[in-house]
C-alpha cells in the first residue's frame, strides 16, 4: 500500500498530501466479469484500482430485508490531467443484469484532480419494484474518460454499508415541506480544527465556527453529527490572498480570476452525495454554502432530489472541501485560510429514532444516532471519535447493568430477611440453653440455624 500523509500535512515534495485511505482497508482486485467477482463484506472498506478502460465487478450476497449501499471514491494522482467529462460510474445490479440503482461522478468545470465519490444501492421497501429478493448482486465500476485523457490507473476506495431492517412498517410518505429559510449566520471566535485528507481521517465538527488552512489541489474532510429530525447548514469561507504573493504578481483583476476555485461537497453516513456548492476566487474572500437541508427522516429516501433523498440516515455527515490546483498559478502554492460555520438545528430524535431499526446487523458508525449535545464530547473530554452514543451496543451494556442491579437488590432483600430470622432464632436458643447469656445464645443459635440450612 502506498504511503499516506498525515491529515493536514504537506507531502515532502511540496505537493498537497495524497488521499488518506482507510488504514483497515483490505486490498481487493475487481474482476473483469461477474463469474470471478470477489465478495464484499458489509461494514468493511476496500482498496482497489480502476483501469483506463473496462468494467470492474464485485459481488454482494444480500438478504431480503436490509438495504445495501456501496460507495466508491476514485483518486487520481495530484499531478494527473483531467478534463470536464472525465469521471466514473457505479451501479448495483441483480443477477439478471438489471440496475437496482446507478450513479456517476465527474470533474466537471473544475478540472482540478481530486477524489470523486458516488454511490449505488439495493434498497428494500414498499416503493421498490425490483431487486427486492435475497440473492447475489454485483457492484459495477467503470471509468469514463475522454480519448486524450491519461491512461494511468486511478486508486479506488470502496465502502459497503448495510442498513438494518425496520422493526415495524416503514414510513412511505415523502416530506413535502420543511423549513428552508437560511438561518442567521454564526459568529464568534473560530476554533482551530485540522481537516483530514480522507473519509476515515476526518475530524469531528460540532455546531460552531471553525478555522483551518488549505493548499491548492488539496481536499480536506470533516464530519458533523446529525440526528434524526435535525437540519444541517454549512458555510465555508475561503480567506483573502495576500497582495503581491508568489506566483500572482501585484493587483487583482480578470487575470487572477479562478472559476470553480472552491468546491464543497456533502456526503451522508453511507458516503452518498447529498449537496455541493462552488465559488470562484479572485483573491478576495469567497464562500460556498450547503443547505439548509431538510431534517433527517427515514422517508426522505423516497424523494427524487439528492439533497432530500440523501438525508435519510442519522449519523456522520461528511464535508469535503477542495481548493482548485489552478489557484497556485495565480496566487502561489501557499495555504489559504478556511472558516467553516456549521449549524445543526432541531430537536434530536424528532421524526425517527434508533429504535426503528431491529439492530441486525449492528449499525455501528454508519447509521447510529449521535449524541451531538453531550458537553463532555463537545469539549473534548471523552470524544472518542466513534460518532455514536445510543446504539445497540450501549443498549446491551445498559440492559446488562440494569439486570445485574435488579438481582443485587433482590439478593440484599433476601439476605436482610434471613439475618433477621437468624437473630430472632438465636435469642430464643440463648434463653433456653445458656443460662440467660444473650451473647453466647445468639452465637449458638446462629450456628444452629446455619447448620440446619445445610
Amino acid at each position: 500500500m502506498a504511503a499516506v500523509s498525515a491529515p493536514g500535512t504537506a507531502a515532502a515534495d511540496g505537493r498537497p498530501p495524497s488521499y488518506a485511505f482507510d488504514e483497515d482497508a483490505q486490498r481487493v482486485e475487481g474482476a473483469l466479469d461477474t463469474t470471478r467477482a470477489l465478495r464484499l463484506t458489509p461494514g468493511k472498506t476496500y482498496r482497489s484500482t480502476v483501469p483506463r478502460a473496462g468494467k470492474l465487478y464485485y459481488r454482494l450476497e444480500l438478504g431480503a430485508r436490509e438495504s445495501a449501499y456501496v460507495s466508491a471514491t476514485v483518486v487520481p494522482t495530484t499531478a494527473a490531467k483531467v478534463s470536464f467529462k472525465d469521471g466514473y460510474s457505479i451501479a448495483v445490479q441483480d443477477d439478471n443484469g438489471i440496475n437496482c440503482s446507478a450513479d456517476r461522478a465527474r470533474f466537471g468545470s473544475s478540472t482540478s484532480p481530486r477524489p470523486l465519490t458516488a454511490w449505488a444501492a439495493r434498497r428494500v421497501g414498499a416503493s421498490t419494484l425490483s431487486c427486492k429478493r435475497a440473492g447475489t448482486y454485483y457492484v459495477v465500476v467503470e471509468r469514463q474518460s475522454e480519448e486524450a485523457s491519461p491512461r494511468d490507473p486511478w486508486d479506488l476506495e470502496l465502502r459497503f454499508s448495510m442498513e438494518p431492517a425496520l422493526r415495524g412498517p416503514a414510513p412511505s410518505a415523502t416530506p413535502t415541506a420543511w423549513p428552508s429559510d437560511p438561518p442567521a449566520p454564526l459568529t464568534g471566535t473560530p476554533k482551530e480544527r485540522e481537516g483530514g485528507t480522507g473519509f476515515s481521517a476526518a475530524p469531528r465538527l460540532d455546531q460552531g465556527v471553525w478555522r483551518d488552512r488549505v493548499r491548492p489541489g488539496q481536499t480536506l474532510y470533516y464530519w458533523v453529527p446529525v440526528d434524526w429530525g435535525q437540519q444541517l447548514t454549512a458555510e465555508v469561507e475561503l480567506g483573502s490572498a495576500a497582495d503581491g504573493g508568489s506566483g500572482g504578481g501585484g493587483g487583482r483583476g480578470l487575470g487572477r480570476y479562478v472559476p470553480s476555485a472552491l468546491g464543497v461537497s456533502l456526503f451522508n453516513p453511507a458516503r452518498g452525495p447529498v449537496d455541493q456548492a462552488q465559488s470562484t476566487y479572485d483573491g478576495r474572500q469567497k464562500k460556498a454554502v450547503i443547505g439548509p437541508l431538510p431534517p433527517v427522516r427515514y422517508e426522505n429516501r423516497y424523494a427524487v432530489s439528492d439533497e432530500v433523498s440523501g438525508m435519510r440516515f442519522s449519523g456522520r455527515y461528511y464535508l469535503a472541501v477542495h481548493l482548485s490546483r489552478a489557484v497556485a498559478e495565480r496566487f502561489g502554492d501557499g495555504p489559504l485560510g478556511l472558516t467553516l460555520r456549521v449549524r445543526v438545528q432541531g430537536n434530536p430524535g424528532a421524526g425517527g429514532s434508533e429504535s426503528t431499526y431491529d439492530g441486525q446487523p449492528l449499525p455501528v458508525d454508519e447509521f447510529e444516532v449521535v449524541a451531538a449535545a453531550e458537553p463532555a464530547r463537545r469539549e473534548g473530554g471523552g470524544d472518542t471519535g466513534t460518532g455514536f452514543a445510543r446504539g445497540p451496543v450501549m443498549k446491551t451494556v445498559a440492559a446488562g447493568a440494569f439486570t445485574a442491579g435488579t438481582a443485587l437488590v433482590l439478593l440484599l432483600v433476601v439476605w436482610t430477611v434471613v439475618a433477621r430470622r437468624r437473630a430472632a432464632g438465636g435469642k430464643g436458643a440463648g434463653r433456653a440453653g445458656t443460662d440467660g447469656d444473650p451473647d453466647a445464645g445468639a452465637e449458638a443459635g446462629t450456628g444452629s440455624r446455619v447448620g440446619s440450612r445445610r
